[in-house]
């Protein structure tokens, strides 16, 4: 997962302004007792943090993946 992935997973579960909200202050121990925004910034695997937030925040597990996007028609 890229960090833009991670981004777009953010935005849509919790909005765009609270999704950065959540990464720059909720301490996740499933990163090392970090943020978000410290756990990227360590180099820490987008997927490992976008999990981790899932945890704390009970994201149901349907939704971790993201919501479904048609593919591009060239």
């Amino acid at each position: 997962m890229r960090i833009s992935e991670y981004w777009r997973l953010m935005d849509d579960e919790f909005g765009a302004g609270y999704s950065r909200v959540l990464s720059s202050t909720l301490v996740l121990a499933g990163v090392g007792g970090r943020t978000a925004d410290q756990a990227l910034a360590a180099g820490v695997e987008p997927r490992k943090v976008w999990l981790a937030v899932c945890d704390v925040q009970d994201v149901p597990a349907e939704r971790r993946l993201g919501r479904d996007i048609a593919p591009r028609r060239d």
